[in-house]
């Protein structure tokens, strides 16, 4: 399978670390239903992703893709801030 046609994973999260250098960690949440219960549960992981540029403050909103490993623990990268800290859209990991 060619390099172009590979689907790239790709999650959305909030920021709630960037005091590493070109590193972030980022904080992706799902719903998942329980096996016997039936009730819907958070479930939350915490990734961290290669930030080049250090433009990545806490709080914002961003995409990010998997890659190749960069590092021990980082084998994701910033695609995109979709939100800033300091604007209106609401938290939704809160």
């Amino acid at each position: 399978m060619n390099d172009s046609t590979k689907a790239t994973r790709t999650l959305t999260g909030r920021v709630v670390s960037n005091k590493m250098d070109k590193t972030i960690t980022v904080m992706v949440e799902r719903f998942v239903t329980h096996p016997t219960y039936g009730k819907i549960m958070r479930r939350r992981s915490k990734i961290k992703a290669h930030d080049a540029e250090n433009v990545c403050q806490e709080g914002d909103i961003v995409v990010i893709t998997q890659c190749r490993p960069l590092s021990r623990h980082k084998s994701w990268k910033l695609v995109e801030i979709t939100a800033r800290a300091g604007s209106a859209v609401p938290n939704p990991v809160e």
